[in-house]
């Protein structure tokens, strides 16, 4: 995450609380009990954005790991397809010869 959208994020959570507060006082309550009330739905969604971010870290499913899956399998994939290319462009007997090197035929 940049500074910008650190920041970004930082201000929407203050108005957010703000908003919480007004519409509190808006809905009947007085002073401090909006604030208290607002502060409470605030801790309540950290609370719940913390928990998220944790149960992506034990289940595996964040974006950098994510990303590595995607590029290791496409990797792993156009790897095999070269190596295939290039096996089935040698001569037989050069294929006879790589397969006994490699203990896939015996000698």
């Amino acid at each position: 995450m940049t500074r910008a959208r650190a920041l970004l994020l930082t201000l929407a959570v203050f108005l957010l609380g703000a908003a919480g507060y007004w519409g509190f006082q808006a809905a009947g309550f007085e002073g401090f009990s909006a604030g208290i009330a607002s502060e409470a739905v605030l801790v309540l969604l950290v609370f719940g954005w913390t928990g998220s971010y944790l149960w992506r870290v034990v289940s595996g499913k964040m974006t950098f790991m994510e990303q590595r899956r995607r590029y290791r399998s496409a990797y792993d994939a156009l790897s095999t397809e070269e190596l295939r290319q290039r096996f089935e462009s040698l001569s037989p007997g050069e294929q006879e010869a790589l397969l006994k090197e490699v203990g896939l035929l015996e000698p």
